[in-house]
């Protein structure tokens, strides 16, 4: 069972990072010091994973609610949810 929920509300929070990349790129392309670019990595870092966070949300709170009110695809849910918790504390 596939799932599509609207991601358009996350096109924002994607467009702020592409710029805060775009902004790393530029130190990096001006010679700014290190420790000031790690700063910005940082919190380019942080912002993929509240990206991240939010998509897995909206999964355990739509298309995983959905299988398991329905049963129609609930084992290959919970399997995805394993394979997405793995590869998260890796």
């Amino acid at each position: 069972m596939t799932c599509k929920p609207d991601h358009s509300s996350q096109i924002q929070r994607i467009n702020r990072m592409i710029g805060q990349l775009n902004g790393v790129k530029k130190m990096i392309d001006n010679g700014v010091y290190c420790p000031e670019i790690l700063i910005q990595t940082k919190a380019v870092s942080s912002a993929l994973r509240s990206l991240e966070t939010a998509l897995l949300e909206g999964h355990l709170n739509h298309c995983v609610t959905e299988a398991i009110k329905t049963g129609k695809g609930r084992e290959e849910k919970i399997e995805e949810l394993l394979t997405i918790f793995k590869t998260r504390i890796k």
